[in-house]
């Protein structure tokens, strides 16, 4: 799986609860190129017909299967993207690709019978999020239980949930200072980050060799304390000067974030060493403890 940035092979992470029913992404037939920008896996869309197809005739076949779906050929152009992927000759060549949302558009257009798997599992997918949405406990119990079969420990788990709803205090405080854009969530985020840190989030990501991973579900337990420790600071600090605004809710970011980064510089002072780890969810249990 090639990665256009860092010219180099890196492994695809299923966000899936069963790696069975996404198994046809770790498909090495599949070229994948990771983008960094947009963090998002662009694969070739003629090797997923090939693979779930076994057709001899690829173009041909995408070209009927657009005549059938007449949606699908309106918004072809939007769905696949001309991509730079290693050739059949070794050379780099802009190939028609998709992410993964694309994909799985274009697999509900094939009749066959190793594309059903994918639309069992589309459907199953959306009604449990219909199910979810009726009742949200159920994401919570979801939440918990993907955690679990991912092989985290009952307390990673529990300081991942402590860390989550402090994470919503911290979102309530700058929706009352009246930051609505995403752009705005993200930048602030990446600020925090960086204050406790010393880290920008992609930065941070690269570090521990993530891609479209959570950063904070790949987080060692001093690693989660602190970016606790920097959230409910930003909080306490927003609750009390009542900022408006980016820029001075920003102001409030840069000192909740300051306080977890002085704990954090005292602490590896003690220690003699780095506490920000290059350890991820690989094995998860390593998460528990970042000392040797």
């Amino acid at each position: 799986m090639y990665d256009e940035d860092a010219n180099t092979t890196v492994p695809v992470e299923a966000e899936s609860e069963n790696n069975e029913e996404l198994e046809f992404f770790f498909d090495d037939k599949v070229r994948k190129v990771w983008h960094k920008q947009q963090e998002e896996w662009y694969l070739s869309v003629s090797d997923v017909v090939s693979v779930l197809t076994d057709s001899k005739d690829v173009k041909q076949y995408i070209k009927k299967m657009r005549s059938r779906d007449s949606e699908l050929n309106s918004n072809w152009g939007t769905i696949c993207t001309p991509v730079q992927m290693i050739a059949q000759d070794g050379k780099k060549r802009r190939i028609n690709a998709a992410t993964i949302k694309g994909v799985l558009r274009i697999i509900q257009s094939i009749p066959s019978k190793k594309a059903e798997p994918f639309k069992l599992w589309l459907a199953k997918v959306g009604k449990e999020r219909l199910d979810e949405i009726a009742d949200p406990e159920l994401a919570f119990e979801r939440m918990i239980r993907t955690y679990r079969q991912k092989g985290y420990s009952e307390k990673w788990i529990e300081r991942r949930l402590e860390a989550i709803d402090h994470r919503k205090n911290l979102t309530a405080a700058w929706d009352e200072a009246g930051i609505k854009s995403g752009k705005h969530y993200a930048m602030l985020t990446d600020t925090l980050t960086h204050e406790w840190s010393g880290k920008h989030v992609k930065d941070y990501k690269a570090f521990k060799n993530l891609h479209k991973e959570n950063l904070r579900d790949n987080m060692t337990d001093i690693e989660l304390a602190l970016n606790q420790l920097a959230e409910i600071s930003a909080t306490l600090i927003a609750n009390s000067q009542k900022p408006n605004g980016f820029a001075e809710t920003r102001k409030t970011v840069v000192e909740g974030g300051s306080i977890a980064g002085n704990a954090r510089k005292e602490l590896e002072g003690k220690l003699g060493h780095s506490v920000i780890s290059p350890l991820n969810a690989s094995d998860p249990a390593l998460l528990d403890n970042n000392e040797e």
